[in-house]
């Protein structure tokens, strides 16, 4: 069988080492990389990220840097989290259990998926902090279903899909892969109820009163995610929730939405502070990390490079994925002459 190569590097800031895994199908691998439209989006994600330049302090005793954060509660080691993405288990035999342990041993955030492939209970039983993404589906009853589920597993905040009134098509072919059909069948499975591909269609007439719904039905804090406005992102508060986060989809949705780099400093001002902001999409490095929490958010989430580690290394990939991107920020905090990420310090970035 193939291989491929995915480098990380090693807690100790030794040098780079590789770590050769099985070649994925190349269908798997192109539904988790690929984007929407023409991945105008996609590529932007990454690239606004990398053009922000710093401007760092010098003489300032900084000897070592705080990354350790309160959110929501939970006592994290980084402002880190992996966001919520689909069907681990096509990468992994273990799925989002391999992935969920692994951000428990980083000391990180995890957020499950609705689309997830295997039991959320499953998941429950080997997460540290973690909370439950869910998508307005047609068959409303089904998402307060799941949700109440999650909230009873140990759930400790509700992530609400908001970018995806309908599914955008992906522009890379996966043939073999059906994930909507994957989805359906293991919620099949989860509820016993014989449900249909429409039940489970995102439902475009969704607004922001679902919000309060899910609220009161799990008893959770819910947050907005694929907020790309200050003006949406101050309705959403407006209606309930208790933060939002910054996201295009990871490029998955409308292609040419504006980088979250981009969108993120409006946000926040909109915010104003009132609640967390975090972002998503293209963050690769802990120097993005810095970036995003200089532009004002609280916290940050990575998709795809969770299931690249989960595929190259199970739970222990996903760990040491974390660990690095601590590690990373830790330095660049050093070096720009940030104590602590609790601190604001927007003037490390050069204007």
């Amino acid at each position: 069988m193939s291989s491929r190569s995915y480098r990380f590097v090693t807690n100790r800031g030794a040098p780079m080492q590789e770590v050769r895994v099985a070649q994925l199908d190349p269908a798997v691998r192109d539904y988790d990389e690929g984007g929407s439209g023409e991945e105008v989006t996609l590529r932007a994600n990454e690239a606004a990220w990398r053009v922000r330049r710093f401007a760092p302090h010098v003489l300032t005793g900084v000897e070592r840097a705080v990354t350790e954060v309160d959110l929501l509660g939970a006592r994290l080691a980084a402002p880190v989290l992996v966001a919520p993405t689909a069907l681990h288990g096509l990468v992994h035999p273990d799925g989002e259990v391999a992935t969920a342990r692994g951000a428990a041993a980083a000391g990180c955030g995890f957020v499950l998926s609705t689309r997830t492939s295997v039991p959320i209970e499953d998941v429950a039983a080997a997460a540290g902090p973690w909370w439950f993404q869910v998508y307005a589906m047609r068959d409303r009853a089904l998402t307060l279903d799941l949700v109440a589920a999650a909230a009873t597993s140990g759930a400790a905040a509700v992530v609400l899909t908001g970018d995806t009134p309908v599914v955008a098509p992906k522009r890379r072919p996966t043939p073999g892969v059906d994930p909507a059909a994957a989805h359906l069948a293991g919620l099949r499975a989860r509820t016993g109820r014989d449900l249909t591909a429409v039940d489970v269609e995102q439902d475009p007439s969704a607004g922001t009163d679902l919000i309060r719904e899910l609220g009161r039905v799990a008893g959770l804090p819910v947050l907005v995610k694929g907020v790309l406005r200050a003006d949406d992102a101050a309705r959403c508060l407006d209606a309930g929730a208790a933060g939002v986060i910054v996201s295009n989809h990871g490029g998955r949705q409308l292609d040419r939405a504006v980088a979250t780099a981009e969108a993120l400093p409006g946000v926040v001002a909109a915010v104003g502070g009132a609640a967390p902001v975090l972002v998503d999409g293209g963050i690769r490095t802990g120097a993005d990390v810095l970036v995003a929490l200089a532009l004002g958010a609280d916290a940050v989430l990575v998709g795809r490079p969770a299931l690249r580690a989960l595929a190259a290394g199970g739970a222990d990939g996903v760990a040491r994925m974390l660990r690095t991107l601590r590690e990373e920020l830790a330095l660049a905090m050093v070096l720009a002459g940030v104590p602590a990420v609790t601190r604001p310090f927007p003037d490390v970035l050069h204007r």
